[in-house]
């Protein structure tokens, strides 16, 4: 069955409800502020859903992330004298995707999608004359993903490797860099060395079209299962980890990594 968006304004009219003056007392006390935090849980909470493949937690996370941008516009509707309501937001954002892709909606022709995303660039650019081509990127944004755009972006303007083994050989050399800061002891530059550590190994994963964001949270959930796994054993032999060596501790973390690697087989 075709999908077509109809059931939008049922959502439109149950936010203009709630806002309405004998609506929610919890609603009607938001702002555009207060919502600031619920826009990034639910932008997470969709990510999440995403990593976990699951699609009826996915169709539940993108309602909530939808019910926001219904929210917000609604309350600039009736709490900025009118400046834009939810319509105005689609149509605005029809007409960007229609502007963007000439080689749909117009006689342009695309060869592959590295020429769409650099066309796309190009017509963001005119669009926003007298901007930078990183101004668009959100200071907000979390450090890795916002390094990853800001390549990616200043790789329009030519200022990329032609392949990985440009930045892999500039992790080698800021590793060693961080090395010299180490041992100064100087902690501004420690921290200076580290975040061109972390953006050079960004530059990597983005030639390797890996994405860096998605890579650390992949380890940081196979970490959490190994230290969850190593807690279990120690509660079911009442052992304290205070009072175990490197050593033993150090094979407990090999035996729960072999435990989950034949679990995953």
């Amino acid at each position: 069955m075709s999908q077509t968006g109809e059931k939008l304004p049922q959502l439109v009219d149950i936010m203009r409800r709630l806002l309405a003056p004998d609506g929610c007392p919890w609603d009607r006390e938001q702002t555009l502020e207060t919502l600031r935090p619920f826009v990034i849980e639910e932008a997470h909470e969709v990510v999440d859903a995403i990593d976990r493949g699951d699609l009826a937690n996915l169709r539940e996370e993108l309602g909530d992330l939808l019910l926001q941008i219904v929210f917000q516009s609604e309350l600039v509707y009736q709490k900025h004298g009118g400046a834009f309501d939810v319509d105005d937001v689609i149509v605005a954002i029809s007409e960007k995707m229609v502007r963007r892709h000439p080689h749909v909606f117009g006689d342009e022709q695309a060869k592959d999608s590295a020429a769409v995303l650099t066309r796309w660039e190009q017509l963001k650019a005119k669009e926003k004359e007298g901007r930078g081509v990183l101004d668009g990127v959100p200071r907000a944004m979390p450090a890795l993903l916002r390094a990853q755009r800001v390549g990616e972006k200043a790789a329009h303007l030519g200022l990329d490797w032609p392949d990985s083994a440009g930045p892999r050989e500039k992790l080698d050399e800021e590793i060693g860099e961080l090395d010299e800061a180490i041992l100064s002891g100087d902690r501004d530059a420690i921290e200076s060395e580290l975040g061109d550590v972390l953006f050079s190994v960004v530059s990597v994963a983005r030639k390797q079209g890996i994405d860096p964001e998605a890579a650390l949270r992949r380890t940081i959930d196979t970490f959490s299962s190994r230290v969850g796994r190593i807690e279990g054993t120690l509660r079911e032999r009442a052992v304290d980890p205070r009072s175990l060596s490197a050593s033993e501790l150090d094979q407990l973390w090999k035996q729960a990594k072999e435990a989950l690697k034949r679990e995953r087989t």
